[in-house]
Formats: structure tokens, sequence, C-alpha cells
């Protein structure tokens, strides 16, 4: 840390604070969204394997980047290049009731529009103009649900049971495990992604994609806690995440605003470009629409649930599934099952019978693995 803090220091002179934060979400954001392009990241396609008892490899891709995040994060942690104290995610009040609420309307959304917010990004830059759609709606209801009409509620729900900042929202320090044991719980995931990976013949974009997305996790972590470490402004220690970032770019699109850049502005059409990117170099850039009436509706109606169950949740999929599970938060833990149950469920009563199939597209007529690989595209 010692070495690199002179470094640091430099470019953020010459970049200015602000700036250099804004830049790193931009090319920390770039490489996520090339590498979640590839690997067709998706927690909800790992829910669905999952609770359909069906192996196509998307939950061993969620297990790739989930573990990596954990690893590398911690690994950082044991070398000393990074401390989650300062992180927001511990330090301030955190709601338990938030998260297992907001986490449940996230994982509901997330099988309606077919997508988390990060994916919606991603399938956006490629030319899904569901997604595009979707993910704006998710922006707006973000947005309400943080300073607008939908605020109070938030707010109401978030009070029902809230914890304290530092300790009592550390899952390190609350169990005893020790960055030791976390790194360990890291570990034992990612032997199990690699045997399934084999015994699946996961391709290797898919694999490597998804450990690399993994590492932008950490590398985000990394990267703002050294700009803290130099800065003399008070700047958030923080990785990736999609809700908050979302619903700040709309706002910025829309009025026009002096604030100074943040990590956050940057990472959103970072992402976006990444993605972009890799579908134009891999031949995959394609328009795409609405089936009809239905499944447009279904669409937005989980957007809606996204905005505001992330919000609410304080993280999405990757904001409480990968940044928040990387560094320990018990609220992160409680929004990522709450997240799994939800979307089990919600597959299990709407898309696993005909009339949710023909909401996506899907010919009724289909059913078993091959309902399940359509759904899963």
């Amino acid at each position: 840390m010692s070495q690199l803090e002179p470094m640091v220091a430099a470019a953020v002179e010459w970049a200015g604070e602000s700036r250099a934060l804004a830049l790193t979400g931009l090319l920390v954001g770039i490489v996520f969204g090339f590498l979640a392009q590839r690997s067709r990241f998706c927690l909800r396609s790992a829910v669905i394997e999952f609770a359909r008892n069906f192996t196509g490899g998307k939950l061993t891709v969620w297990l790739f980047a989930f573990s990596t995040a954990i690893l590398a994060t911690q690994a950082l942690v044991l070398a000393g290049c990074f401390d989650a104290a300062g992180a927001r995610q511990i330090t301030a009040r955190g709601s338990l009731s938030g998260a297992a609420i907001g986490g449940a309307l996230f994982g509901i959304g997330m099988v309606l529009a077919r997508g988390c917010s990060s994916r919606l990004l991603v399938l956006a830059a490629q030319g899904n103009l569901r997604s595009l759609i979707s993910g704006l709606v998710f922006a707006v209801a973000a947005q309400a649900t943080w300073t607008g009409m939908l605020a109070p509620l938030r707010e109401l729900i978030s009070g029902w049971w809230t914890v304290e900042g530092g300790q009592s929202r550390d899952l390190v320090a609350l169990t005893g495990l020790g960055h030791g044991g976390a790194f360990l719980f890291g570990a034992v995931w990612l032997g199990a992604a690699v045997i399934w990976a084999r015994r699946q013949q996961v391709q290797t974009w898919a694999w490597a994609g998804a450990v690399g997305v993994g590492l932008t996790i950490a590398a985000a972590w990394w990267a703002t806690y050294l700009v803290t470490q130099v800065s003399f402004e008070t700047h958030p220690v923080q990785s990736l995440s999609f809700t908050g970032p979302s619903a700040e770019v709309l706002s910025r699109v829309l009025f026009a605003s002096d604030k100074e850049p943040t990590f956050d502005l940057g990472l959103v059409p970072g992402v976006f470009i990444g993605a972009f990117l890799a579908a134009a170099c891999f031949g995959e850039l394609k328009l795409e629409g609405f089936q009809g009436g239905p499944g447009m509706r279904r669409y937005i109606i989980g957007a809606l649930c996204m905005g505001f169950g992330g919000m609410l949740a304080g993280g999405c999929a990757v904001g409480a599934g990968l940044s928040g599970t990387a560094i320990f938060t018990i609220t992160a833990y409680v929004t990522l099952t709450a997240m799994w149950i939800a979307a089990a469920i919600t597959d299990r009563l709407l898309d696993q019978h005909p009339a949710g199939r023909l909401d996506h597209g899907i010919p009724p007529h289909l059913s078993g693995t091959d309902a399940a690989l359509e759904s899963l595209q």
C-alpha cells in the first residue's frame, strides 16, 4: 500500500479526486460489461436452473463470480491492501426488514423482467429494446423510491427492523469467522464451481468471464479505497451496484447538475460500453422488441418491483449479491437469500405454466428441458 500511495496520489492530483473516481468507475464498468456479456452472467438464470433442477451452466457461472468476488476481496483484506470497515454497507445503519422485503421484490421483478438490473443494461447494449425500456422504468422507480413519491413507503418498511452500523452488520465479526475463514468460505464455493464446470463442460468464455466479473468487484473495492486514502475530501469506499447509480445517471441526464462526477456516474455508461464492444466483436448486436402486450406488461411490472426493491434493500443482484456479500455484510446475505427464494417461487407460479411462457414468447407446447432452455436465453 505504501508503495502505491505516491502513484495513486499523483494520479488523483492530476485528474482531481471526483474525476479520478469517475474514471475508475468507467474503466471497471467497461471490463465488467464486456465480461458479463461474454459469460452470460445472470442471477435470474442461475435461480431458474437451481429451482428446476436443470444443468445448463448458468448456476456454475454465477458461482464462479460469487466465489471469486469473495476470494479476491478477502485476499486484499488479508494482504493489508483493503479495509472494509469504511464501506457504507458496514458503517451505516442497515435495515433487515428492508433487506428481506426489498430482496424478495427484486427477486420477483428480475423473473418478470427476464433479468436483473445489470443484465438489463448488458442486454440493452446489444440491442434488446425490451431491456432498454425495462431499464429506464427501473431507474425511474429507483429514483422515486429514493427521493420521490415512494420514499415514505421505503422509510416506513426500512424502520421496522434496523441494525446499527459497525460490527452489528459485519458477519465476519458477528460469527467470529475471521477474514481467513471468510477466504475459506469463498474457496469452498469456488471448488464447487470448478467441479460443476468440469461435469457440465462449461465453455471457457463462460467460466473465465465469470471469474473476471468477480475480480471487478474486488478491483472496485480496492481502487475506491486507494483513492480515499490520498484524498482530502470524504469519498465513499464502494464497489459495483446498479440501483442507486442508475437513478443517479437518470437524474443527471434529465436535470442539469453542478455536482462533481462520481464513481457511479462512470460505472453505468462503462458497463454499457463494455457490453456493446463485446457484442460487436462477437457479432451479437441484434435489435429485439416485445412479443406483445402481455409481455410488455410483465417487463414493466418487473422493472418497477426491482427499482423499488433494490433501493429498499440497499442493493441489487450485484450490489448486494456480489459486492455486499464479498465484505460479509449481514443485510447483503439477507437480501441475496430473499432474492433466491422469491425468484424461485415466482418462476414456479408463473413461468412454468403455458400462460407465463407465452408472455416471454415461449411456445406453450414446449415443456421440460426445452422450455427451460428457452426461458434461460
